[in-house]
């Protein structure tokens, strides 16, 4: 039965994986007293190379899933559900709040970066629906940004490889053309903010620092999106009162399928290991 109180019920958060628990670290970190839970759609992975019809009707039936354990605020922590269906999640549950990745990613880079101009990196889907560029501009006109897919970042992250020869490469291809220096005076000088538009790519964090330099802001969504998330329940009077939750007790995960999976690769975005009994298989 779901709590009396609206406030003790848990959030819930989506993803099409495991990517969205980088988001759910930042939210536990952040937001030490409540409790989740965490739905990945493991069987009907990547969503970013789904079409917008096929996001959208995925993701109402696993936000369905998550408002039936009656939570009180739904996270989707996916781009791609966040830039393609998160319109549509939030009509459907008028009177639940919704959060997605890329509203607060985009006011982030709107708040760093000093010259307008800059740099999302993400899925196709994510890259193609133009999500993150439209909210930018949104916000200032007067930005220049560029987008671009940066997909094998998902595979790597999800194999561990995250460091080494072959992470560094796939960096340096997709990303030392929008920031390595420029001849000619009448070139704009390199994007000044990058944008993690993907909850795998804070995993490569290391080699894309490397390339992009010191001096550009990188954005990370799941620490933009907790902060929303806080904001947004402290606003409404949601926030948990009381003591800090039981580790254990705190966290309910949910999978579509590869619940075996789940666990191991999803210990590296978790930051802590998953066992196999944790992981609950889910039909949507």
């Amino acid at each position: 039965m779901p709590d009396t109180d609206v406030s003790a019920r848990p959030i819930g958060v989506f993803d099409s994986g495991v990517g969205g628990l980088t988001v759910l670290r930042a939210l536990r970190t952040r937001l030490a007293r409540e409790r989740f839970v965490y739905l990945g759609d493991t069987a009907r992975l990547p969503y970013g190379t789904k079409s917008a019809d096929t996001v959208v009707r995925y993701a109402l039936q696993a936000a369905d899933r998550l408002v039936g354990c009656g939570v009180k605020a739904l996270v989707v922590a996916c781009n791609t559900a966040s830039s393609v269906a998160l319109p549509a999640m939030s009509r459907r549950f008028a009177g639940l709040p919704v959060i997605g990745v890329v509203e607060p990613g985009a006011q982030a880079a709107v708040a760093v970066s000093a010259s307008g101009r800059i740099a999302v990196i993400g899925t196709e889907a994510t890259v193609r629906q133009g999500a993150y560029q439209h909210a930018i501009v949104a916000r200032r006109p007067d930005a220049q940004v560029l987008a671009v897919a940066c997909q094998l970042f998902v595979a790597l992250a999800e194999e561990g490889w995250t460091e080494g020869p072959i992470a560094q490469a796939a960096a340096q291809r997709y990303l030392a053309p929008l920031f390595a220096g420029r001849d000619g005076r009448d070139e704009p000088p390199p994007a000044d903010t990058l944008v993690l538009g993907c909850t795998h790519f804070p995993m490569l964090g290391a080699v894309i620092r490397a390339v992009v330099g010191a001096q550009v802001a990188i954005v990370d969504s799941a620490e933009t999106t907790a902060r929303a998330t806080e904001t947004l329940l402290r606003e409404r009077a949601l926030l948990a009162s009381g003591s800090v939750s039981p580790a254990g007790a705190a966290l309910r995960l949910l999978a579509t399928d590869a619940g075996a999976r789940f666990a191991a690769v999803g210990a590296r975005f978790l930051g802590r290991s998953i066992a196999v009994t944790e992981v609950e298989l889910i039909d949507l």
